[in-house]
Parts: structure tokens; sequence; C-alpha cells
């Protein structure tokens, strides 16, 4: 079994910046891939970006492509979303996920998940 945890998240104005991260803990030998998701009030869970765990190789969606970047401390079993020049749009909760294998944006495909950190964005 895995447990994510993401923290980070809180209230930020447009074209400001935060943090998130997203902390694995139990058997974390297992994890491979990793991978962050938001969902908006009213709106389907939307692919953000992920992150292999091994090699560290990225991809992103179009919506924050060039805004968000996701980086790994293999060490500390933590992946981390940097996101800069935040628009009022990317309010949502933001759930990190793993997968043993995967890094699409099927959410399906990811086994674990942590609870979500709200991010408010302010116009």
């Amino acid at each position: 079994q895995v447990q994510l945890v993401e923290s980070g998240g809180g209230l930020a104005q447009a074209g400001g910046s935060l943090r998130l991260s997203c902390a694995a803990s139990g058997r974390t030998f297992s994890i491979y891939d990793m991978a962050w998701f938001r969902q908006a009030p009213g709106k389907e869970r939307e692919f953000v970006g992920s992150i292999r765990w091994i090699g560290g190789s990225t991809y992103y969606a179009d919506s924050v492509k060039g805004r968000f970047t996701i980086s790994r401390d293999n060490a500390k079993n933590t992946v981390y979303l940097q996101m800069a020049r935040l628009k009022p749009e990317d309010t949502a909760v933001y759930f990190c996920a793993a997968s043993r294998s995967y890094t699409g944006s099927v959410s399906s495909q990811y086994g674990f998940w942590g609870q979500g950190t709200q991010v408010t964005v302010s116009s």
C-alpha cells in the first residue's frame, strides 16, 4: 500500500507562484511514475502533468506547459509541482497520483491518490 500526502496549497494572486509537494510513504519501492491532476468545482478531474520516477522525463498538459514544472526527489520520495504565472482558471483541488508504470492522462490508470490540496488564484 502506498500513501500520498499533498501539501503547499493556498491562496495566490494571478501572476504569482506556488509550490505543491507530494510525499509518498509505504511500499515506495513499487512506485514508478507520478502525476498531478486537478479538479475545479463542477468540472472533471484534469491531467496536469507527470514524471517518470526513473530518469525524470516529464509530460505536461497544454494548459500548463511553460508555466508549471514537475520535479522529484527520489531520496525523499517526494514529487513537486512548481506553479508560476498562475491564472484564476488554475483554481482547483490538486491531487497527486502514483502508478507502477504509466505517465499518461487517464486517471483510472493511477492506482494511488492523495487527498488533494486546494489552490485558489485570485484575479
